[in-house]
């Protein structure tokens, strides 16, 4: 480490963007050779740079806050696992009790919240369990 905190978090932030890089390259060659990809099932996000390198990929990534004791976001868990498996955008999920900081941002204040983002820019919040044809449709209209 420097003695210039500055340099150490860019050096942090960039090694935590390749490897996330490298994992969902990892992930998409995997369903090149016809394994389960990380993109039929919901990314689990750890953290600002994880959905920042998520998000700044492009494309249309779905943000499911959640939290493990919520009994409404159980329900809305196979919805959100059908949603990733069967529309083009990325699904990812933060657990708030463990990235509190990130939750605060988007003014998580009730689980489930969906954010949605298109082209690297949110474009929609929503709170609460919704239906799988609201989601889909919601999708659909940005990709």
């Amino acid at each position: 480490m420097s003695d210039d905190p500055t340099t150490d978090r860019e050096q942090i932030r960039e090694q935590k963007m390749a490897e996330l890089r490298e994992r969902l390259t990892r992930d998409a060659g995997a369903a090149d050779s016809g394994n389960v990809a990380a993109s039929d099932e919901p990314v689990h996000v750890d953290g600002q740079d994880d959905l920042d390198g998520l998000v700044g990929e492009g494309g249309v990534v779905l943000v499911d806050f959640y939290a493990d004791w919520c009994g409404p976001c159980k329900m809305l868990e196979p919805t959100v696992k059908t949603l990733a498996r069967e529309t083009p955008a990325t699904v990812a999920k933060v657990d708030v009790d463990t990235n509190q900081a990130l939750a605060a941002k988007f003014g998580v204040r009730g689980v489930p919240a969906l954010v949605l983002f298109a082209d690297g820019k949110q474009v929609e919040q929503l709170t609460g369990v919704r239906g799988e044809a609201e989601l889909r449709s919601l999708i659909e209209r940005y990709v």
